[in-house]
């Protein structure tokens, strides 16, 4: 057998009641959604399992996705299943920081908390994001650079997926020109901010700030970060890229490419829905692909464990 991958989504796909099932039914999940609360300041299971308007506002929906995250993540361990590599596209990067080893679950929840706070207040009102569908890298790039102000690539989700992020204006702009260019679709994304973007440098500040009360462990598991889309080689390059990261683009096609280049054939999406696993099948659809956010899901992990 190959390598295994542990990968964990972003936000975007977040819903009321995700993990519900694992809090029931798991104790070390429930004690996970448990100690978000306490880390955060926040009623993290009613966020997750109440109808609630929050879960869809970036400072809530940071702590809510990543919560079930982890959940899902000591459930999986508690089976005996370990990753070979990992990681985890945007806020989904702190889940892998979490599988890795190299920050404490309460960390992780404390900081995500804070790094949610913080990108919402960068930008309170306005800016976009938007999912170029259909249209060669290459071009999209072009056009971003030649746009007049700030627009750039958020996301190298896929192939035949970008998506960019800036000030409205110069967003539709470039989406004027995209779609002359050939783009199939333009797809305005419902977020509350131009995330990964150079208008975020300012939350990335303030989230280093944070990052100096925390302890980063030794990489017990390697995982790959979102910026450079290479290993972290040093525990002491995580705070840096973690800064970065925020105002950086998600290398996330050419995170996937290097793990199959390194012997990863399977990977566990873990976390809800199944984003990650559609951009898999688009980038290289011959590996075997497993999808956790249920209870029921585990048993299917059963063959690799």
């Amino acid at each position: 057998m190959g390598k295994i991958a542990f990968m964990f989504p972003g936000q975007g796909a977040q819903y009321v009641g995700m993990g519900k099932d694992f809090y029931d039914q798991i104790p070390v999940s429930k004690e996970m959604f448990e100690l978000a609360s306490k880390a955060s300041g926040l009623d993290v299971p009613a966020l997750c399992f109440e109808e609630n308007e929050q879960i869809n506002i970036t400072e809530y929906t940071q702590i809510a996705m990543l919560a079930a995250e982890v959940a899902m993540l000591k459930a999986i361990e508690e089976k005996g299943l370990k990753p070979d590599v990992t990681a985890g596209l945007s806020l989904g990067e702190y889940g892998a920081l979490a599988a890795s080893g190299v920050m404490s679950a309460e960390d992780v929840f404390k900081i995500v908390r804070k790094r949610g706070i913080y990108m919402q207040e960068a930008v309170p009102n306005g800016g976009a994001m938007v999912a170029v569908l259909g249209l060669d890298t290459a071009v999209i790039e072009k056009i971003c650079e030649e746009t007049e102000g700030c627009v750039s690539i958020a996301n190298y989700n896929c192939p035949g997926q970008i998506v960019i992020t800036g000030e409205e204006g110069a967003a539709q702009a470039a989406v004027e020109k995209l779609t002359a260019a050939g783009a199939k679709r333009c797809v305005p994304l419902k977020v509350s901010g131009p995330f990964h973007s150079s208008l975020l440098v300012g939350a990335g500040e303030k989230l280093a700030k944070e990052l100096e009360n925390v302890e980063i462990c030794d990489i017990q598991i390697p995982y790959i970060a979102n910026v450079t889309a290479d290993y972290v080689k040093d525990k002491s390059e995580v705070k840096f890229l973690l800064e970065k990261q925020v105002s950086s683009s998600v290398k996330w096609q050419q995170t996937i490419e290097r793990m199959i280049a390194d012997g990863v054939d399977t990977f566990v999406e873990i976390g809800p829905g199944k984003t990650l696993s559609g951009f898999m099948r688009k980038i290289n659809k011959d590996m075997k692909v497993y999808n956790v956010e249920k209870v029921e899901d585990l048993d299917k992990l059963s063959e690799l464990m």
